[in-house]
């Protein structure tokens, strides 16, 4: 459970809001404006902010901006714009995640669930994977003897979208949303291409490797970490890399036409 903080001007949804994710165990908070969000921060930090894009002064795009260089909390933001435009702004600005109105609660409380999750994972540093462990500092994969594997950044891509959501089924379509193809094959946009790929480079690494399962008609799934290494001092590396930016991690998110 977690300490969220709702942005919106419109009182009955920040009502609506506030009793349907305390029901799920949350501690909410609200507030109408920037200068009324700006007196709740200065309490205990939220791990979460649901942030709308059409505020009064203050807009949710400029405040977002802010926030992202100040404070490491999830964002997600709503807007009543179904707009292509506003939502790459958004992703841009920082946000984890862009929901439009109307939207069914239930699909929001499962997107800042994985906000949520992915914001604790990235407080640590290393990620296990089978037998491999994910460096999300460097944004690497390492083996067993911590060296690591000559990978492009859209498989690592890949791997964090799957260690970051262990024992869950990813579609496709979600797959494609966490970890889009670009940099170095940006013609290739089969998920089934590309999975097959990086599993072959897993398995020349270590052949009894067999980490990503497939669900025919589904997706597919990672089902669960091993022991992760120790980096240490000696660790060997191939090709530095940074992180990719959360704009470009994260893909349009989908709408949703129920309304709470």
């Amino acid at each position: 459970m977690a300490d969220i903080i709702v942005v919106d001007d419109d009182p009955s949804l920040r009502a609506m809001l506030e009793d349907g994710l305390s029901l799920a165990g949350h501690t909410i908070r609200t507030a109408g404006d920037a200068p009324a969000l700006e007196k709740l921060l200065a309490r205990p930090a939220p791990e979460l902010v649901v942030l709308d894009v059409g505020l009064p002064g203050e807009d949710g795009f400029s405040i977002a901006r802010r926030l992202r260089l100040s404070h490491g909390f999830g964002i997600i933001m709503l807007t009543g714009a179904d707009d292509l435009i506003d939502k790459i702004t958004g992703l841009e600005a920082g946000a984890d995640d862009y929901m439009t109105k109307p939207f069914s609660l239930r699909e929001l409380s499962a997107r800042m669930d994985a906000v949520l999750r992915r914001r604790r994972v990235l407080d640590a540093e290393i990620l296990p994977f089978g037998v491999f462990s994910l460096d999300l500092k460097n944004w690497r994969l390492l083996d067993a003897n911590g060296i690591e594997l000559p990978l492009f950044p859209t498989e690592i891509d890949l791997i964090a979208a799957f260690a970051m959501n262990v024992g869950r089924m990813l579609s496709r379509d979600e797959i494609l949303r966490l970890a889009p193809a670009h940099g170095e094959d940006p013609m290739d946009r089969s998920i089934d291409t590309r999975i097959t790929r990086l599993r072959r480079k897993l398995k020349s690494a270590n052949h009894d490797c067999d980490l990503i399962q497939t669900s025919r008609g589904k997706g597919y799934m990672y089902r669960g970490p091993s022991r992760a290494i120790q980096l240490t001092a000696t660790t060997q590396r191939a090709v530095p890399r940074q992180p990719p930016s959360l704009s470009q991690s994260l893909r349009e998110a989908a709408g949703n036409s129920l309304t709470i």
